[in-house]
């Protein structure tokens, strides 16, 4: 009766330690004290936050953060903003700074990122991060961003550790990436108007997990011009999974 006692506790324990690593958006918005009647500059951050897990789910925490600053910010480099308060705060300065410079020439400035996670399974954890920035010009910049972790570990996992193979992936992506697109096998890949870089098909930046399959997402500018727009391709999992290391 004591061992099944002394069993019973210790199962208990032993699930009652189990946690399950979370991911929870947060909300972080600043506008500008500068009046304004219409464009009113301001900034809003949605992401989702890990939670649970302290050591994984600081590596997860840290990247998205260190993204952000690299997306978010108005000067030579990233800035130094230890939180999303802060770099709203700095994206809110920056603007006020300017204005006071060229209070003619600066308005409308809009900040606008929202995170999602896109895949979840036992192997790889895809966060999906939609950006829009505008500071001053003739439009703004809208992209994404893939994010790719462990989720046991919360380590980042880079564009070429995702494949077996990745030169026979790439291979495989060109032939049906110039099938979609109506790309002459016996041309170069720009040929239609394309701008990849030394005339060479390359995978996009921005790989995403997606529930229908592998998505190459390449943002405007990466292949093509602002008014062609971003290209993508998605491939079914059943005919990439013998490429890929993750699913």
């Amino acid at each position: 009766m004591k061992h099944c006692t002394l069993l019973l506790i210790v199962i208990i324990l032993f699930t009652g330690c189990t946690k399950t690593l979370t991911l929870e958006n947060e909300v972080f918005e600043k506008k500008s004290k500068i009046p304004c009647k219409k464009d009113c500059p301001k900034i809003t951050i949605d992401i989702p936050i890990a939670k649970n897990i302290p050591v994984t789910a600081d590596s997860i925490n840290k990247k998205i953060l260190n993204v952000l600053k690299e997306i978010v910010y108005f000067g030579e480099k990233p800035s130094n903003a230890k939180d999303y308060n802060s770099i709203a705060n700095s994206f809110i300065d920056s603007y006020e700074e300017m204005r006071e410079k060229f209070p003619t020439e600066t308005f409308g400035w809009e900040a606008k990122i929202t995170g999602n996670v896109e895949y979840h399974s036992d192997q790889i954890l895809n966060i999906k991060i939609d950006h829009y920035t505008f500071t001053g010009g003739a439009h703004g910049y809208q992209g994404y961003r893939s994010l790719l972790f462990n989720p046991n570990t919360g380590k980042t996992i880079f564009k070429n550790e995702l494949f077996k193979n990745e030169k026979e992936f790439k291979t495989f992506a060109e032939k049906e990436f110039r099938k979609k697109y109506k790309i002459p096998d016996n041309t170069n890949i720009n040929s239609t108007g394309l701008m990849f870089e030394n005339d060479k098909f390359q995978l996009p930046q921005n790989i995403f997990y997606t529930t229908e399959g592998l998505l190459l997402y390449y943002n405007s500018y990466e292949a093509a011009s602002y008014a062609d727009g971003p290209k993508e391709i998605l491939f079914p999992y059943k005919e990439v999974s013998k490429y890929l290391k993750f699913l």
